[in-house]
C-alpha cells in the first residue's frame, strides 16, 4: 500500500492509526487528515522520537497494512 490510499481513506486508518500509537489524540488523528508529515511530528512530539525513528515506524506500519 502507497500514502496516497491513506491518506485518501484516511477516515478508515485513523483507528489502525490510533491501535498503533495510542499516545495519539482523536484531536491529532483529525489534524493530520492524511498527512504524513504530521504524522510524523505528532508521533515525534507524543512519543520524543526522532523524526527519522518516526519515518521508519510509519513505513513498517504502511508495509502491515
Amino acid at each position: 500500500m502507497n500514502w496516497n490510499q491513506v491518506e485518501g481513506n484516511w477516515e478508515q486508518f485513523k483507528g489502525k492509526a490510533q491501535q498503533q500509537w495510542g499516545k495519539l489524540t482523536d484531536d491529532d488523528l483529525d489534524v493530520i487528515k492524511g498527512n504524513r508529515r504530521e504524522l510524523a511530528g505528532r508521533i515525534q512530539e507524543r512519543y520524543g522520537k526522532a523524526e527519522e525513528e518516526a519515518q521508519r515506524e510509519i513505513d513498517a506500519w504502511l508495509a502491515r497494512h
